[in-house]
Parts: C-alpha cells; structure tokens; sequence
C-alpha cells in the first residue's frame, strides 16, 4: 500500500482554527529533536542516580540497533525497560512535572507550536510514556488530551514492560487514537516520519514536520508559559556525549569538589578568594563594599540584602569582602552544618522572635540575609521579605549571579546536603558578587517609608542590575510546584550558631 504524501507544516494556514482539533506527534514534531533519548536520561540520572544513566548508556546501541533496523517499537521498550525498571512511579511523576518541562520548552519546534497553539482542541498522540509527557503537554503547551505508551506499574512501581497495545507507533496509534474520538475525525494531523502516516491519515488535513531545515526552537519570551521553577541536577540537555562525559566526570568532579569545599571551609577567609582561583572556582566583584562596622565606637553592622541563588551566596559575599560575614538562614541539611566555614543562624519563622535576633547579631557586626527565602535559578527574582527593612537603616543591596556548565547547586526535591557538592563538582563554577549603593537614609523605613515599600524598592534595584524580573512568588509557591508542598521545615534541635548553614 502506498505511503500517502503530505504537504509540509510551513504550508499549513493556522488562522480561524478556534473550533478545529489537531493531534499531533512529540518528538520531531511539536519538539525539535526527533530522538527522546535525553528525556529518558533525564529520568534516569534525577531518580536512579548516575548508575541508572549509566545502565541507559550500556543499552542505547541495542536500542538504536532495533529501532532503525527491526521496529521502533522495539527500540523504544528497551529505553523504557532501562529506565524505568523498578523505580518508584510517584518518582517518575515528580521529575515529569518538575525537571523534564525546562527541557523541552527550549526544544519547542515553531512552526508545529504556531499550528498547534491556533486550534480550540489540541491532543499529543506519543510513543513516549505517559507519565513522563503528561505534565508538560497539559501544564504548559494547553493540550486537552495526551495518548501515549501505557506502563505496566506493581505495587507502584514501574515493571519496565508496556500495556497493551503496546508501544504507540504506525497502525498502533493510529488505533489510539481511533478507539479515541470514535466517529469524530480530526481537523489537522501533524507528523515528522512515516510511521506516524497511519494516524494522519485518520484526520482531514495532514502536514509532516521535516528534519530540514533546521529552525530555532520557540524563543524564551515567545513560551506560551515562562519557566519560573525548576528541578534537577543537570544543566544541560543530555544527549548521548553529555551523558557519557557527565557519567566520566562525576569520578574526578566529587573528589574536586571535597578539596574546594576544604579549602573554603578551612582556611582563614582573606585567602579563600585566591585558593578558589587556583582550584578553578571563578569569583568576581564588582562595586564598592562598605568597611566593617567599628564595634569600638558602638556603630551598628551593616545588612547585606543578597538575591538567592545557591545555599552558598553567604560564602561568596565573604570570599568577595575577604573577611567572614554572618548569615541568617531557613531550612538546611546537617552536613551543610557541619561543612560552613561561617557563624549562620536558622530563621524560627517567628516575627517577633526573628526581628530580635536579628537586631542582636546587627549590634555585633555586619550579617547578610537573602529575603527571596528560597533560590531561583532563572532570571527572576522573588517576592523579597519585608521584615529586614523594620530592623535597621543600614541596607546594601548584593546582586548575586552564579554560572554552572553541568550541575545544578539547587534542589528543591531531593536532599540539599549534595547542594555544595553539587556545585563544586562543576568544572569551572562562577561567582559574580555586585555590591550596590547603600541605600539612602531618606529611603528607609526610619524617614518613614513601609518595610513594602523598601522591600520592593531594594527588589527592583538588583533586579534592575541584573536585567532580571521581579514577582510576587514566594517560597511556598517554588515548593508547590515543583515538590508538593509548601517548603515548610519541622524545627530541628539547634546547634552552635558557629556551625549551621542553609539556605
């Protein structure tokens, strides 16, 4: 039977399509990449560790061996069978909703996503998992409806095989999507490949997506949902290369990363900076610090107000000033405690209580706070908390900026005493530390403006160096999101305020 011929995506016309249906293919169509592979390795490194990605490697020329030579189908279920094996499905579900999203938003095929996004009814017909596509197709590209290759789950977890009808490719989803809107036929089919000419067939219109020419993915401001939070540990896409050289450096980034950390944490503050230097960890300041508060004459510290981006911006504001600065911080892992190399003292969430220790510590000497409460990793800086501004008119606003080529420092789903560890194991990780004019008496709250009202001034300054965004988001909404519930940290037994750390 002769394989039908369809026009390319660039011919199809996407005004008045209000009251159309389309369906339409992920990888090669609505994505850009026409292989899943990166996904799967991204699922495999955040839930089962280096070892799982490791596992995913050994089995992808099987995998590449079926699919091009045997059947798609079978190539695609030892990706899965590799993958998804045993691991927890909940797992799986949280790094679809929390990890995978970035990743293929900047993946996102433009001409597929003008089509797609110009119909009343949009549903994705896949031969990806599910579990692992659901959350991004519904949450941010709109989509009604997502058909995709069912896993067979026990005891909730995942056994690594498939439920019938099995994978979804050629005459497979063709039946999908049938069963699924029975006698209703679809307005547009968009595909990248033959084996997807079955189901397109089944619509009214047909368009294929063609592998060239090559077109830039949807632009960051062009997303129809920007990406505020996200997880996970890798930085960049993981193809293949990236996770082999990933795989092959995580033996030489853990032992780096305990001599950096070492360093920070055992030797006398004005060194550090230049240690760093010597270990690969770039640290740059920009600006004019204030002087240390003289004790000796009763002048009060100074409060560093620093936008958050990693537990560790405390110890690059002292790198940067080369003498330690105290830190008031929230929730943080034990490890953390035990590995600072500065006096940090935990946050109770209580006003009243809060507000008095940190006028204490300000009597003793200068302390840096980062009222975000959380980190942010892109460019938008969070709701900041207002409470500094009541305690003192002594405000110098930091701008902090990191830069990281593999691992991410953050974490908002696992455990973040691998934070620092994390960071250090970065090849060359950057530190940019900006130190802003202190802020005007006239604008505090002590010439009579509201705590708001400095809070949010002080937000749009650094947002302003930065060419970040301001919003309203806080703590709670980062944790929501991204880990279902709201960041909150039981209280745990206090330590000596020399050794706690956190972010």
């Amino acid at each position: 039977m002769a394989v039908p011929t369809f026009p390319t995506v660039d011919q199809c016309a996407s005004i008045g399509r209000e009251k159309h249906t389309v369906v339409a293919d992920l990888d090669g169509t609505l994505l850009r990449g026409r292989s899943s592979f990166p996904y799967f390795a991204l699922v495999a490194f955040e839930v089962g560790g280096a070892l799982r990605l490791l596992l995913l490697l050994l089995a992808s020329p099987l995998a590449a061996l079926l699919y091009y030579f045997v059947s798609e189908s079978a190539g695609i279920q030892v990706l899965i069978f590799a993958v998804l094996a045993g691991m927890r499905v909940a797992d799986v579900e949280s790094v679809a909703r929390a990890v995978l999203p970035k990743f293929y938003t900047s993946d996102l095929h433009p001409e597929s996503w003008r089509v797609f996004s110009a119909c009343g009814r949009r549903c994705v017909l896949t031969a990806n998992p599910r579990i692992m596509v659901e959350p991004f197709l519904k949450d941010f590209l709109g989509a009604d409806m997502v058909l995709g290759t069912e896993l067979r789950t026990y005891k909730g977890r995942a056994t690594g095989f498939v439920s019938q009808p099995g994978v979804l490719v050629g005459d497979k989803k063709a039946a999908v999507l049938r069963k699924a809107f029975q006698e209703d036929q679809p307005e547009i089919g968009l595909g990248d490949r033959q084996t997807d000419a079955p189901f397109m067939a089944l619509c009214k219109e047909g368009f294929i997506v063609p592998p060239k020419p090559e077109v830039r993915a949807v632009a960051n401001d062009k997303l129809p949902k920007p990406i505020i939070f996200h997880d996970g540990r890798l930085v960049q896409k993981p193809t293949p290369l990236v996770a082999l050289l990933t795989i092959l450096w995580i033996p030489i980034g853990f032992p780096l990363a305990c001599l950096r950390i070492a360093a920070g944490a055992l030797l006398p503050m004005p060194l550090v900076y230049y240690v760093f230097w010597a270990l690969g960890v770039r640290v740059t300041v920009k600006g004019t610090p204030p002087p240390p508060a003289k004790k000796s004459i009763g002048q009060s510290g100074v409060l560093f107000i620093c936008s958050h981006r990693t537990l560790l911006d405390p110890i690059f504001l002292s790198t940067a000033l080369g003498r330690p600065i105290p830190a008031v911080t929230y929730s943080v892992s034990r490890l953390s405690e035990v590995i600072s190399p500065i006096k940090t003292v935990r946050l109770s969430r209580d006003r009243a209580t809060d507000a008095a220790m940190i006028k204490k510590l300000l009597e003793e000497g200068d302390l840096a706070i980062c009222p975000e409460g959380t980190t942010c990793r892109e460019p938008f800086l969070l709701r900041f908390s207002a409470l500094f501004a009541e305690l003192t008119d002594q405000l110098v606003p930091v701008a902090m900026v990191n830069r990281m080529s593999m691992f991410h420092g953050t974490t908002a789903r696992g455990w973040k005493g691998m934070d620092p560890f994390y960071f250090f194991m970065n090849p060359s990780p950057a530190y940019e530390v900006t130190f802003l004019n202190k802020l005007p008496v006239e604008l505090t709250c002590t010439a009579g403006k509201t705590s708001h009202e400095v809070a949010n001034y002080i937000q749009r300054m650094i947002a302003g160096t930065l060419s970040y965004e301001c919003t309203s988001f806080t703590r709670k909404d980062k944790y929501r999101a991204l880990a279902g519930n709201d960041g909150t940290v039981a209280q745990k037994p206090k330590l000596p305020a020399s050794k706690v750390m956190g972010c």
